[in-house]
């Protein structure tokens, strides 16, 4: 249940699951699940268009994936830009010497 500006909304979720009926444990194996995803793969989908990329093309998406996995591991280890992600991208994109830095050489 969820409240914004007076109006409550309601949303249910279904789940299969071997786990016994105990609310803790499920709540946390959910959260879990959620975690992981929230973590692996929103970034990628949202900051780098992994979604909406059409290669498909033999190894090429694999490829790319594996370019943009290096790309958010400099970023999130970069400590010269206090930014998120998509702001250091965008630095990286008109600062020259930023990018050189990200890139090591």
């Amino acid at each position: 249940m969820r409240e914004v500006d007076g109006r409550v909304t309601t949303q249910r979720r279904y789940y299969l699951s071997s786990l016994p009926a105990q609310v803790d444990r499920f709540a946390a194996a959910v959260r879990g699940h959620w975690e992981i995803e929230n973590c692996l793969h929103w970034v990628p989908d949202v900051q780098m268009g992994e979604d909406r990329c059409p290669v498909r093309q033999q190894n090429a998406a694999q490829n790319l994936a594996a370019l943009r996995a290096l790309c958010l591991n400099q970023l999130r280890r970069d400590q010269q830009v206090k930014l998120g992600i998509r702001g250091k991208q965008k630095a990286a994109g008109w600062d020259h010497h930023y990018l050189a830095s990200l890139l090591n050489l």
